[in-house]
């Protein structure tokens, strides 16, 4: 995750209240259960990434002997990996 989990209370507790606040929707459960779905919400986006780069990790780890022979650069061949898997799974980072 590239921001602070303690960044994610705070700015779901921004996001929370603000649409609450425009209007653009209406709770039916307790402020503090809408913040904490938020958070969790977002949380869960922020995780695709580092998900991804696990996978893409246990990837190249089955190819590592290959990679090492190959002489072929680890951070280029990461990179890549990743942009296949993203524009395969139509993934927003």
């Amino acid at each position: 995750m590239r921001i602070p989990k303690t960044w994610v209370v705070l700015l779901a507790k921004h996001v929370a209240e603000n649409l609450v606040a425009k209007e653009m929707v209406r709770i039916t459960v307790t402020m503090e259960k809408f913040i904490a779905k938020t958070e969790e919400i977002i949380t869960e986006e922020l995780m695709v990434e580092d998900r991804l780069n696990d996978e893409v990790r246990e990837l190249l780890k089955k190819h590592a002997s290959d990679i090492e022979r190959g002489r072929m650069d680890y951070r280029r061949l990461f990179e890549l990996t990743k942009h296949k898997l993203v524009k395969e799974r139509n993934l927003v980072l």
